[in-house]
């Protein structure tokens, strides 16, 4: 059994600012699924979206972010983070983040480049060539791992929240820390904390085809929903238009960037089409130039289509994306000369647990920070690189929220009980029932749905959690047990929150209702008292 002040599961953008701007008071416990930099937010490439520029407003922003949520954007919420984006990038300014130097005379903040994405109607992304998220993450995790407060877990993975309700203890129901599966040692671990904070990411490996890395299995949505959490607007999952597409390139994001700069998107014959589809054509919002991309796709037979910016200077391309350059070039495609061939795929969960400005849910002592939380900022479509600015804005708010507490006494918590479970007999099952989520969810609940795909697809789940329940009652935990168990959670949760909306808006288009509703509202889903009362196995 351990304890910790704070236990911080997840080691991305919003696990990392946190963990820093808590360690200066408190201890803390960063849990994270595998390597300290292997979170999501280090796959980020464009860069992080602020009002830095003279010619910029923060008006302009919150108006930018309110047309790409399509009308469901918090006004609130939106203003909170936008107000604060300068004193967030100031931040990883001083903390040494190698942000690219203006060499042009384009638009700059302190000298650093500000490029342009699409639904931004300025130059206001700050941006480390085209691996932001990496720079970034490379940056505080060396301060993090060198921090005398902070104690990283590396190859830990949570598997449920401790509850007082959990534990019988007539008190307001309150989260006192989580079982937490060591996969190196084989065994599971009780980690008590006075407060916890689920900074877990997003879920886009429960569809086939994702930009997202393997450890974004929605753990955190699950974990928060079977503790009494609610959760909304999980119908709404960003397609980023342009996935590269290779047999031998797994979810490897061609950045935003590209089309900010420039490219052109074209079918295989070279015809340029989203000027026919919206008149901002390649910078419209990500839903529609998705839509756009599945539609001539499907309309022509295409296996993909391609991102074009081989007309721009060769010396312009390598500088402003070095990393795409060099990765596609591995492959055999030289973008200075070619376009690149590109589909969409899941890229971001808009939606998640419901949390205010201080980074609350609904549980006392638990906080959701990043993209497990639904804040009302991204509204039915998220604005290019407003992410990880949500990150470390309400990771710093969340900070300054826990600091402010008074200290709890902590319980006494059960050991995991294993005594009734054995080892797995056949692990095919878990392997077989990925796969089976994985597909349907793509087939049924992708870009354009139906009421009949997303019923087929709820039957399916319904089959599927049946069997993984057995499996979880009577088998020893693993890594990928509980990445499929939540998984699993997290697509019930997507087909419930698209069933109830009977429009289409932003990111959830709809054959059924094909209109917009006249009053934009979110989806709210709140959890049976069934779902609270799973014990510590």
């Amino acid at each position: 059994m351990r304890s910790s002040d704070i236990l911080i599961i997840g080691s991305g953008l919003a696990g990392m600012t946190m963990a820093l701007q808590l360690a200066e008071r408190h201890q803390v416990a960063l849990v994270t699924k595998r390597a300290l930099r292997d979170g999501g937010s280090g796959w980020a490439q464009g860069g992080i979206a602020a009002v830095l520029d003279n010619a910029d407003s923060i008006e302009s922003h919150i108006r930018d972010t309110q047309i790409a949520g399509a009308g469901l954007c918090d006004e609130a919420a939106t203003r909170f983070i936008v107000e604060n984006s300068r004193a967030a990038i100031d931040w990883l300014i001083a903390m040494g983040v190698p942000f690219t130097r203006d060499n042009h005379g384009e638009t700059s903040y302190q000298g650093y480049h500000l490029t342009r994405e699409g639904g931004h109607s300025h130059r206001r992304i700050i941006h480390a060539a085209d691996a932001t998220g990496a720079a970034v993450i490379d940056t505080l995790a060396g301060k993090v791992a060198a921090h005398p407060n902070i104690t990283v877990l590396e190859e830990h993975i949570a598997i449920d929240l401790i509850t007082s309700e959990k534990l019988g203890r007539a008190e307001e129901n309150r989260c006192y820390g989580a079982y937490i599966y060591d996969k190196n040692a084989d065994r599971v671990e009780t980690m008590l904390a006075q407060h916890t904070v689920l900074a877990t990411g997003g879920a886009g490996k429960v569809y086939l085809y994702t930009t997202n890395p393997d450890v974004s299995t929605g753990d955190g949505i699950a974990m928060g929903w079977r503790a009494g959490c609610r959760v909304a607007n999980m119908e709404f999952i960003q397609f980023h238009p342009t996935c590269l597409y290779h047999p031998h390139a797994k979810s490897f994001l061609i950045s935003e960037a590209v089309r900010g700069e420039g490219g052109i998107l074209r079918l295989p014959d070279g015809t340029r089409f989203m000027p026919q589809h919206d008149e901002r054509a390649e910078l419209a919002p990500r839903d529609i130039v998705a839509r756009a991309i599945d539609f001539e796709m499907k309309k022509g037979g295409y296996d993909c289509v391609y991102l074009d910016i081989s007309y721009k200077p060769a010396a312009f391309v390598k500088e402003h994306f070095p990393t795409i350059y060099q990765r596609c070039l591995e492959l055999g495609i030289d973008i200075t000369k070619q376009g690149i061939p590109v589909v969409p795929a899941a890229h971001y969960t808009c939606g998640g647990l419901v949390t205010d400005m201080d980074g609350r849910t609904d549980l006392a002592g638990l906080y959701g920070i990043g993209e497990v939380a639904y804040t009302g900022l991204h509204g039915a479509n998220r604005l290019a690189s407003n992410s990880l600015l949500e990150c470390m804005v309400l990771g710093k708010a969340a900070a300054a929220h826990i600091m402010k507490q008074a200290p709890v006494t902590l319980p006494c918590a059960p050991e995991w009980d294993e005594s009734r479970v054995s080892d797995a007999d056949e692990e095919v099952v878990i392997s077989h029932n990925w796969d089976e989520l994985r597909r349907f969810m793509w087939d049924y609940v992708g870009i354009v749905r139906t009421n009949k795909r997303l019923e087929r697809a709820l039957h399916r789940i319904d089959l599927l959690q049946r069997e993984i329940n057995e499996f979880y009652s009577h088998f020893r935990v693993s890594n990928d047990l509980i990445e499929l168990r939540n998984l699993v959670q997290t697509a019930e949760l997507i087909v419930h929150c698209a069933l109830a909306r009977k429009e289409s808006r932003g990111l959830h288009f709809s054959r059924d209702y094909p209109d917009s509703n006249a009053e934009a509202r979110p989806t709210l889903l709140s959890p049976p008292l069934l779902a609270r009362k799973t014990g510590n196995r």
